[in-house]
């Protein structure tokens, strides 16, 4: 009789101190000495990323265990939204406080592959803070939105070197979360969850009206299988609950409870649950662990940023321990 196998638990393994350690925590300018804040973050199971107060991103090569920095040039200001990708090439894009959106094209070993570090910037269409970030899975698109409520789409040709943005829509209040799959653009605001049709170029809201308080509720895709049809819809309700939906908009079952209501107010911006979506049940949680700045996940990781320099990583197992990091070809990065 085969012997039952325990699931993989995921905990918090020893701090991040090879990370944060090389990040300073402050810098001289001038005459003053200026204190270094951590204000956002994104993880793939190559690198790190973490942007800071001084405008400065901090990329952490994980198969070197390296860090590198990399600065928009012009004015300092905050990095208030970081967006990984590893497709063909590595790309990183960045939003800051003013509205300024840049992407970088990180330098490959592999034959074929970029050679050069590389700059675009998305210029003109943002005027206010950046607050979220989506590339599609070829990295030829690039969504941004702001706090104004504007989302802009920059066709990317890393072949030409050009980056062409345009102004996808509006919405009256910030926006809170992006996120794209097969050709739907799911927009999260303030106000309202919308899914945006790219090839139709139509939207549908998801319920019927809406929502009657104003929040920082996001919604994320679960992806099925390779079409459309097969995506659902997670978002973020008011009192800790959470909406299922088809990717038209309407909604599946009825909406699932966090923790009590009665706790809600309390926990909302400070805790983390971890869902089984296929058992619609909490497997595990947070409580009380601070102001929560930026969340990332990898395929079996979740990073937490909170705070002004704190870095929680929760996993399966230890860094380092990932199954086919030794098979693969260490990146090469270049400092800009």
């Amino acid at each position: 009789m085969a012997a039952h196998t325990a699931p993989p638990v995921l905990k918090e393994f020893c701090p991040l101190y090879y990370l944060l350690n090389s990040i300073p925590a402050k810098v001289q300018k001038g005459f003053r000495s200026v204190l270094v804040y951590l204000t956002a973050l994104d993880a793939s199971s190559d690198y790190i990323a973490v942007g800071s107060s001084i405008g400065m991103l901090y990329l952490y090569c994980r198969r070197l265990g390296h860090m590198n920095k990399y600065n928009l040039e012009g004015k300092s200001e905050p990095i208030t939204a970081v967006k990984l990708l590893s497709c063909f090439d590595d790309l990183v894009a960045v939003g800051t406080a003013s509205g300024r959106v840049a992407l970088f094209q990180l330098v490959s070993p592999l034959p074929g592959r970029n050679k050069q570090l590389r700059r675009f910037d998305v210029i003109g269409l943002h005027k206010s803070t950046i607050t979220a970030l989506s590339w599609s899975p070829n990295g030829m698109k690039l969504f941004s939105g702001d706090d104004r409520g504007r989302v802009v789409f920059s066709a990317v040709d890393l072949d030409q070197g050009v980056c062409s943005p345009v102004l996808l829509l509006e919405e009256p209040y910030p926006i809170v979360q992006l996120e794209y799959s097969q050709k739907v653009l799911l927009v999260s605001s303030q106000q309202r969850c919308i899914m945006y049709y790219t090839q139709e170029q139509s939207l549908q809201q998801l319920g019927s009206k809406p929502r009657k308080s104003i929040g920082r509720l996001g919604a994320c895709f679960r992806v099925g299988l390779c079409k459309q049809s097969d995506l659902q819809v997670y978002a973020a309700r008011p009192g800790l609950r959470l909406w299922r939906a088809d990717v038209r908009g309407e909604a599946a079952g009825r909406p699932e409870l966090l923790p009590e209501p009665r706790l809600a107010a309390e926990l909302e911006q400070y805790s983390v649950y971890l869902l089984d979506c296929l058992n619609q049940a909490i497997v595990g949680g947070m409580e009380g662990c601070g102001d929560i700045v930026s969340v990332a996940c990898t395929e079996n990781e979740i990073f937490i940023l909170k705070g002004d320099r704190d870095i929680i990583r929760i996993a399966t197992r230890p860094e380092g321990l990932a199954p086919n990091r030794e098979a693969c070809s260490p990146p090469i990065i270049t400092a800009h």
